[in-house]
C-alpha cells in the first residue's frame, strides 16, 4: 500500500503528513517522492525514498512513472503540481490496470481548471461572480493582466494607466484584462476542499492569505464565514471532481460579495494549515482508495487557526 508523491519539490510538510497517517494503518507502508532534481528537492529527502523523473510533458514520462511505481510497488500517487495534472488525469486509466490509483479530477474538469477562460465560464453558469473582463481596445483603469493558463503569479500585472501598457500586453494573446479588485474592500481566500470519488463535497476549509511569497501563502488563517457556506451552496457537487480542490477567491465581509477566481485540482502549498486545523485529507484519502471506506461530511475543523511560515534547512551529507 505505498504512496507516491510526484513533482516533490519542496511539499515536506505534505510528505509528513501522509507518512503519519499511513503508518497508522499500514505499519510497513512507505511513502516516495519523484522529483526531476531529487537531490535538491527538500520533500525528496524527506521521503522514504526518491528517484529522478522526466518533465511531466516528455514522451517517456509515462512509461518512466509505471517503472517506478512497479518498482517500489505503489497503490497510490498524489499529484502536486500544475504541469502534470492533464497528462496524468489522460492517462489514469494506464495505471488502474496495473491496480495504482491516481488522486486526480477528470481529464475535461482538469482542462477546465487549467484554462482560466473556462473556468470563469465555469463560475458564471453556476451563478458565481468574476472579476470583470475589460475590453483590450477601450481600456479601464485600474485594471489586471494574467496569462488564461499561468501558474505561480508568473506574468502577472497591475496596470494604473494607459501609460502602462506595453506591446506586450497586447500582443501576447494569452493575457487577459480584467478587473482589478481593491484590497481595501476584499480579502483573498484560498478554500481546501475535500470531494469524494463521486465528485461530492465533504469539507471546505476557507483559510484568508494574509501574506503571500512567490504566489504561495506565507501567512494565513481559518476562517468559518460566509465563504464555508457558500461553496456548500454553489459548488457541493461538481462532476469528476476528486481529491483535495484548492478554490480561489475574492470575498468583502461587508455584503459577502464573492468573487471567484480559479480552481487547482490539487494539493496547494497552503494545505498544511487546514491539516492543523483538523481537516485530514491525507486520512481520508488512504481511508477512501485504499480502504474502501466513505467520507462523511466534516465540518468540526478549528476556526481561526494562523499559520506562520518560515524557512526551515534540510542538511544532506554528500558520501
Amino acid at each position: 500500500m505505498n504512496i507516491l508523491i510526484t513533482s516533490a519539490g519542496q511539499r515536506v510538510s505534505l510528505i509528513r503528513f501522509f507518512k503519519m497517517e499511513l503508518k497508522e494503518v499500514f505499519k510497513d507502508a512507505k511513502v516516495y517522492a519523484v522529483d526531476m532534481n531529487p537531490q535538491l528537492s527538500p520533500a525528496c529527502h524527506v521521503a522514504d525514498g526518491s528517484l529522478f523523473i522526466e518533465h511531466a510533458l516528455s514522451d517517456n514520462y509515462i512509461n518512466l512513472l509505471m517503472k517506478i511505481c512497479k518498482h517500489w510497488d505503489i497503490r497510490l500517487i498524489i499529484p502536486t503540481i500544475d504541469t502534470e495534472l492533464l497528462v496524468l488525469s489522460k492517462n489514469k486509466h494506464i495505471f488502474e490496470s496495473e491496480g495504482i490509483q491516481i488522486v486526480i479530477s477528470d481529464f475535461y474538469f482538469v482542462n477546465i481548471c487549467r484554462d482560466k477562460r473556462l473556468i470563469n465560464n465555469f463560475f458564471i453558469e453556476r451563478l458565481i461572480d468574476i472579476p470583470q473582463p475589460i475590453d483590450k481596445n477601450d481600456p479601464t483603469f485600474p485594471l489586471f493582466i494574467k496569462p488564461y493558463d499561468g501558474s505561480l503569479s508568473k506574468d502577472i500585472f497591475l496596470i494604473n494607466q494607459e501609460g502602462e501598457l506595453t506591446d506586450y500586453h497586447f500582443s501576447n494573446e494569452k493575457l487577459m484584462f480584467m478587473e482589478y479588485v481593491n484590497p481595501n474592500d476584499y480579502k483573498e481566500y484560498t478554500i481546501d476542499a475535500y470531494y469524494n470519488k463521486q465528485g461530492e463535497l465533504k469539507c471546505c476549509v476557507p483559510r484568508e492569505r494574509i501574506a503571500v511569497r512567490s504566489g504561495e501563502i506565507s501567512k494565513g488563517k481559518t476562517a468559518k464565514n460566509f465563504l464555508h457556506t457558500y461553496i456548500f451552496e454553489k459548488l457541493s457537487k461538481i462532476e469528476g471532481a476528486r481529491g483535495c480542490l484548492t478554490i480561489q477567491v475574492f470575498y468583502n465581509s461587508k455584503n459577502n460579495q464573492v468573487k471567484a477566481i480559479e480552481i487547482n485540482p490539487r494539493f496547494g502549498g497552503g494545505y498544511p494549515l487546514s491539516y492543523h486545523a483538523q481537516a485530514n485529507y491525507p486520512k481520508w484519502i488512504i481511508e477512501e482508495y485504499l480502504l474502501n471506506k466513505t467520507i462523511n461530511i466534516f465540518e468540526d475543523w478549528t476556526n481561526d487557526l494562523l499559520m506562520l511560515r518560515y524557512d526551515d534547512e534540510i542538511i544532506v551529507k554528500n558520501d
